[in-house]
């Protein structure tokens, strides 16, 4: 169920017409951040609040329109009515968002959590975060303590830089735990919110934990290149633990390029051009990816000019959700 989920929210077009729906929301901003976690499309949409309530109502009856087709998939209509539960919400119409989160449960009782918890943190990132934690507070009256919503929570705090906030919700969220792939997720963001309060060496753990269940090397190179990125600070052979894992495996598809790079095996040049040229990097803002670990890797040399450059390279190629910027800013800040 939950990778029936992922593939719609992270590829079909149906979940872009409705980001498309959200003013100012952009699905292309599922760059830079959520192909690298495989159990959860995180750290999405970036726009701007301060929306005309005529717009904001405009949208509503769009979404109004979509919902009332009776034909709609269970999976189609949860997320529909996820972003308009956080729409009327902006609208200060509580009531009735909380309604729509209701009617989540009833359409997918399964898997609703999964879809409000990854339709407000793409919300969050057109810069209504408050909306989005409303929201999701909503749906934890509904089911206390659910480790998907708590996450949520905790990647919306991470967009706003509240790491000490998003790493306290990230324990809880993995102590309530009780599936792969929301231990995953939990782990993967907790990583995250860890590599950016400076816990290198427990960001890294983190990263190596959420590796187990992952086979081959398609499910597991995303966590290698985070896991490199947290060993940099701690003084770890960061490219030997990387090029032993990655072994005699193909490097050719993206984001393989990067840990090429990464080993020493492909001029930083020629990581830029994959970047602009190749499709899969294209999609999922390669130049936004490739900045970040140049910048990385430069740190590992001691070149902290060469970093410093690099990572302000990657403040402005990557949208302000992406874990990329986030992390680029707090790792500038410890140069």
């Amino acid at each position: 169920m939950h990778q029936q989920i992922r593939r719609f929210l992270g590829l079909t077009p149906v979940f872009a017409l409705a980001v498309a729906l959200v003013p100012f929301a952009a699905s292309a901003q599922l760059q830079g951040g959520a192909a690298w976690d495989s159990s959860a499309q995180d750290f999405r949409s970036q726009g701007g609040g301060g929306t005309p309530a005529a717009a904001r109502n405009a949208s509503v009856e769009a979404l109004n329109k979509i919902l009332s087709t009776s034909q709609l998939p269970a999976v189609d209509r949860s997320v529909y009515l996820g972003i308009r539960a956080f729409q009327l919400s902006r609208l200060g119409r509580e009531a009735d968002s909380q309604k729509d989160i209701v009617e989540m449960g009833r359409v997918l009782p399964n898997a609703w959590q999964y879809v409000l918890s990854t339709t407000q943190a793409d919300l969050a990132g057109g810069g209504d975060r408050a909306t989005a934690l409303r929201t999701l507070d909503y749906g934890l009256v509904r089911k206390p303590g659910d480790p998907w919503l708590v996450i949520g929570q905790g990647q919306i705090h991470m967009q706003i830089g509240d790491f000490p906030r998003a790493a306290s919700l990230l324990d809880d969220a993995l102590k309530a735990a009780s599936e792969p792939a929301v231990r995953r997720s939990a782990l993967f963001n907790r990583g995250l919110a860890n590599f950016n309060l400076g816990n290198a060496a427990q960001a890294a753990e983190d990263f190596d934990a959420a590796l187990v269940g992952l086979t081959t090397l398609k499910q597991r190179l995303g966590y290698f290149l985070w896991r490199y990125a947290a060993q940099v600070p701690t003084r770890q052979d960061a490219r030997a633990a990387l090029n032993k894992d990655l072994g005699n495996e193909n490097l050719y598809e993206w984001p393989g390029p990067v840990a090429k790079f990464l080993i020493g095996k492909l001029p930083a040049g020629e990581l830029e051009v994959a970047a602009e040229s190749d499709e899969n990097a294209k999609r999922t803002n390669g130049k936004c990816v490739a900045s970040f670990y140049i910048g990385m890797e430069a740190q590992r040399r001691g070149d902290k000019q060469r970093a410093r450059e690099q990572l302000q390279l990657t403040q402005a190629r990557c949208p302000t959700s992406s874990p990329f910027n986030y992390s680029a800013s707090s790792a500038l800040k410890r140069l």
